[in-house]
């Protein structure tokens, strides 16, 4: 009766196959942990009892029902995860690929008990020995494997800069598993001639090194390129920090200077009125008028955030976007002001271009800044949204071209190095960015 256990072994493979398969993206589950393992998990178990019972007593073998367990095992994978079907199904035939070779490896071992102890091969499954061992293999790479699956393949599988590659990783484990049935003896009594047998484990042992070498391969030069495009983008990141930092700089400067030559302007119209030249002051004011730019506003007693907000409102104002502000910045700042700038700057401007494009009736929006314990500046922002916001693992996708966000990811890229925080919600039509800045 213990010869049951034999295909029960052959089929209870596709528990540890699932589970190394939702390891690189155990991040982008679908439902929680606890319903995955009561609704696939354990059903699983279950069908490979069965499963095992039904073989034995009707005397086939267990491979037709493990390739139907486990295609339904995979296509519920791919179901359970927000992801293209190219990439949790390259994952789902990665670890395919490896059970296949630790197959044939357990399958030579099975011919050596086999050989040993006289049998022929009219054996229907492993012997019990070899079909522990079997899954013995499989848990231990899954072991093994636990900590690149959790960190570097994670890492691979969540970056989008990698996505077009699984349209042809699948081709790998594909072949690999095709080998691995190819090399399955027609006959099972082939297997256990001396010199076949000899070249069989050797050939599964190297198919199984060579499938690892390709996956260390295919991951350090993913893992390479991801570096590149971070630091590209990285690079991107800075340059449009520095443009928009010198316009607004700009900007800022030509606020000052036409706030300077308000005064000649008052000498001049005053000279005019004594001659009661009502014409030339007509002429001088619509000739200068265009020049003088209307931010008159005053927020705060530091000059770089109080130019900053009146920048942003006076653009809020042309639009036609109620512009509120609750500014306490002294004027010297404990954390650096250009980061500072860069952080209103971000955040306004993202405010202003969502409230764009929102209804006129909607339209607002509403900073917040001040000093906290004479060493912390906190910044809110809030403003009105409409569409979806697209956001994955934290980071918020552009609405305006493909790929992240470079306002947001700024601001965090400050608040990190400054050793801030940044929190950014959105509920109910509304965007509320929190920031953090320490010195």
């Amino acid at each position: 009766m213990i010869n049951i256990l034999r295909p029960v072994l052959e089929l209870t493979v596709v528990i540890p196959g699932l589970l190394l398969a939702y390891l690189p993206l155990n991040s982008s589950l679908r439902y929680s942990v606890r319903k995955l393992f009561g609704w696939l998990l354990l059903p699983s178990l279950v069908l490979c009892i069965a499963g095992g019972f039904f073989c034995y007593h009707v005397r086939i073998s267990s491979a037709p029902f493990l390739l139907i367990l486990t295609t339904g095992a995979i296509a519920i994978y791919m179901i359970s995860l927000p992801v293209s079907i190219w990439k949790s199904g390259s994952i789902a035939l990665a670890v395919c690929a490896v059970f296949a070779c630790l197959n044939s490896i357990s399958r030579a071992i099975n011919a050596v008990m086999i050989s040993e102890s006289n049998l022929y091969g009219h054996e229907l499954w492993f012997q019990i020995p070899a079909g522990l061992l079997y899954n013995g293999f499989c848990w231990l790479f899954v072991l093994l494997a636990w900590y690149p699956a959790t960190h570097s393949v994670h890492d691979m599988a969540e970056d989008e800069n990698l996505a077009q590659t699984w349209y042809v990783f699948w081709i790998l484990p594909l072949v690999f598993i095709v080998l691995n049935l190819f090399m399955v003896p027609r006959y099972k009594g082939t297997l256990y001639s001396g010199r076949i047998l000899k070249g069989y484990i050797i050939i599964s042992l190297t198919l199984l090194l060579i499938l690892c070498l390709f996956y260390t391969m295919f991951l350090l030069i993913a893992d390479s390129l991801n570096k590149n495009a971070k630091l590209q983008q990285e690079n991107h990141l800075l340059n449009m920090q520095q443009t928009r930092y010198d316009n607004l700089c700009t900007a800022i400067e030509e606020t000052r200077h036409a706030r300077h030559d308000m005064r000649h302007h008052f000498h001049q119209l005053s000279a005019m009125a004594e001659n009661g030249d009502l014409e030339g002051i007509r002429e001088y004011l619509s000739l200068t008028g265009s020049r003088i730019p209307s931010l008159d506003m005053h927020f705060c007693e530091n000059r770089a955030a109080d130019s900053v907000a009146g920048y942003y409102c006076e653009l809020a104002h042309r639009s036609g976007i109620p512009f509120q502000a609750q500014m306490d910045l002294p004027a010297k700042v404990p954390v650096d002001e250009i980061d500072m700038c860069l952080v209103l700057s971000n955040l306004l401007e993202n405010a202003l271009e969502a409230s764009q494009k929102t209804s006129p009736s909607r339209r607002h929006i509403k900073i917040t800044a001040y000093l906290y314990a004479e060493h912390l500046i906190l910044i809110q922002v809030s403003n009105p949204y409409d569409g979806e916001i697209r956001e994955k693992n934290g980071i918020f996708q552009s609405s305006k071209r493909k790929g992240n966000g470079i306002g947001l990811q700024s601001v965090r890229r400050i608040c990190e190095k400054n050793g801030g925080a940044d929190s950014f919600t959105y509920k109910d039509g509304i965007f509320t960015a929190k920031v953090m800045l320490h010195d």
